[in-house]
């Protein structure tokens, strides 16, 4: 695409030079890249698509024409741009390719330090899930300075792959050579010690997800057993599955909430109806307190699924698989908006 973006910027090149007066194609390169910084902040923006970074180059630079009628540099570029419809067409052309040219740079958020260590998995079954691990002192710990630096999606099949999943309190870490080693695990070993059939379900449906993917080391993590206070060994809470939207870093958790396990009240013979309805109500204020907890501390929202949800749980991976899918490519529309700011 960058190569055929500059083919169509060179065969556009003579028309611009001679509907705007400026020298060679390195002065013009010059006028519009050269703004770029001025007029985003690159170095903490996250653009999501080269429409994005358009869109703000162009706002970047509306704030920097002048309001008191003095005519600036910024001015004079913009009436060059107004009075050549072939600068037009070439600036839309050249901050997309601009974009793709910096894409890894620019295109995603990254985890902070806090954000870039998991521990996920029941009690005395748990493994650390680090975007840039390293053993220090007895313990795991991301290496701070190549968080940034991390080649594949974070928190997805391809992160796994890359880093393993790190065993509590010794330098050790479980690999996985391939896309099938990981999922093989995820099916049988993290998510098998589980006693719900629902939680085994979705995590078949995630593993044929995969498989069937155009591109499986992008698709994001379906993580079981998300440990609310991390690799301390007695802890609160735990979230069934969790996913960590790798463009964003939102995270969203799905707790599958069925009556047997969740609600269901023993040994009511004898009681009365007042000390059942306490009971029922300090199960129901303790699942509440669970979720409360995680968006607070994690922010982390959930999701629950109950007994009417888990009927139809081809319904409930549908809303999984709503967070493993990227979103479309916005339409091209960039060019519209350039046209429409120089009218």
């Amino acid at each position: 695409m960058i190569e055929a973006m500059k083919e169509q910027l060179r065969a556009m090149l003579p028309q611009v030079l001679k509907e705007t007066g400026i020298p060679s194609e390195a002065s013009l390169n010059a006028k519009i890249g050269g703004k770029s910084d001025e007029f985003i902040d690159l170095k903490n923006e996250i653009i999501s698509s080269p429409e994005h970074y358009v869109l703000l180059w162009m706002d970047g630079f509306k704030q920097h024409l002048s309001t008191t009628g003095y005519q600036t540099a910024y001015d004079t570029l913009f009436d060059q741009i107004k009075a050549s419809s072939a600068f037009r067409a070439y600036l839309d052309i050249f901050l997309r390719r601009s974009y793709l040219k910096h894409y890894e740079e620019l295109y995603r958020k990254r985890p902070t330090v806090d954000e870039a260590e998991v521990w996920i998995g029941q009690n005395n079954a748990d493994w650390g899930l680090l975007v840039s691990p390293r053993f220090a002192n007895g313990r795991w710990e991301n290496d701070k300075s190549e968080i940034r630096h991390f080649k594949p999606v974070y928190w997805s099949i391809g992160h796994v792959l890359e880093t393993g999943l790190a065993v509590p309190d010794k330098n050790k870490r479980m690999p996985f050579a391939t896309v099938d080693d990981y999922l093989t695990f995820f099916e049988h070993v993290l998510v098998r010690q589980t006693a719900s059939p629902y939680q085994k379900a979705i995590a078949l449906k995630y593993c044929e997800h995969v498989r069937a993917a155009k591109d499986p080391l992008r698709v994001p993590l379906l993580i079981p057993e998300y440990r609310y206070e991390g690799r301390i060994a007695k802890h609160k809470y735990r979230l069934d599955f969790t996913i960590i939207t790798p463009e964003t870093m939102d995270t969203v958790g799905f707790e599958l909430s069925p009556w047997s396990t969740h609600g269901l009240l023993t040994g009511t013979k004898g009681k009365t109806q007042k000390q059942i309805n306490a009971e029922a109500s300090g199960n129901f204020d303790k699942e509440m307190a669970k979720h409360k907890a995680f968006f607070k501390k994690h922010g982390i929202f959930s999701l629950i699924y109950t007994d009417a949800d888990l009927a139809n749980i081809d319904a409930v991976f549908a809303d999984v698989e709503t967070y493993l899918t990227p979103p479309k490519p916005k339409k091209q529309l960039s060019f519209h908006y350039i046209n429409d700011f120089f009218k």
